[in-house]
């Protein structure tokens, strides 16, 4: 079975690897992709090329959504597997783009016990297998719609890491050789801290979102782990250390290169 399937990846990628004129502009438009090293650059190209096999993106809202588009969000999305498995983006199949901000309706309940429904514009959503949604005025390269730090396409797919062991809560399947109370302790401390920096409305250099709850934690501060590493070893170095392990990547080393 394991020679078949290397066959079949072989054929898959001989027969629609993404195109490299394509792959190309990809990386010229997308900073955090570009500082890979080849080889990390030629492995992200056949994962996207995979990735695109599996999965089926559809444009929704009146958007004209082209291969470039496309390319860009997987390749954005592979980052974060690249030294992990495609498999780990098993169990759905959609990726469903906007041309701006969706609304979604949301139900909140009182402290009176009344349940009433608001609705809030998005500029991504995550649902648990079930597809991504995605706003393209928000994820198309150059866009940071909450600060240089700030990457809609990873905080999405983060989410998707977060579920494969059920609802996102900050806490995804850690790899064997990895210490759950270390990782427990670590990003709760940093969570706390900044949950209470805004709450003594102390100015913070991560997005304040991410005290929304430990899920938007991870997935922000994963955000913050490739856009802007050095600023997350600076603020929370062991945090950066958690997130190195899990993702099996060391992306401020591609920083100091430059």
């Amino acid at each position: 079975m394991e020679r078949l399937h290397r066959w079949w990846v072989k054929h898959l990628l001989f027969s629609s690897r993404v195109p490299y004129p394509l792959w190309h502009n990809c990386l010229k438009q997308l900073p955090v992709l570009d500082k890979l090293s080849a080889r990390e650059q030629h492995q992200l190209r056949k994962l996207t090329s995979l990735f695109l096999h599996d999965k089926t993106f559809f444009a929704a809202g009146g958007l004209e959504l082209d291969q470039q588009m496309i390319i860009s969000i997987a390749a954005q999305a592979c980052l974060l597997i690249l030294n992990l498995e495609l498999d780990d983006y098993h169990g759905w199949s959609e990726i469903i783009v906007y041309p701006d901000t969706f609304v979604v309706p949301h139900m909140e309940n009182e402290d009176t016990g009344v349940v009433h429904e608001t609705r809030r514009a998005l500029a991504g959503e995550s649902w648990q297998r079930g597809p991504v949604i995605l706003s393209w005025a928000d994820v198309r390269p150059g866009a940071h719609p909450h600060g240089a730090s700030s990457n809609v396409v990873l905080h999405e797919f983060a989410h998707k890491l977060d579920m494969l062991n059920g609802a996102a809560n900050g806490m995804p399947p850690l790899h064997p050789g990895m210490d759950r109370k270390a990782w427990t302790i670590t990003l709760s401390q940093a969570y706390e801290r900044l949950y209470h920096d805004i709450e003594r409305h102390h100015h913070t250099a991560i997005d304040p979102y991410a005290a929304e709850s430990p899920a938007e934690f991870f997935a922000v501060l994963t955000e913050v782990f490739f856009m802007q590493p050095k600023r997350l070893q600076h603020l929370y170095p062991a945090v950066y250390h958690q997130l190195s392990l899990f993702y099996r990547q060391e992306p401020l080393n591609h920083q100091q290169q430059i």
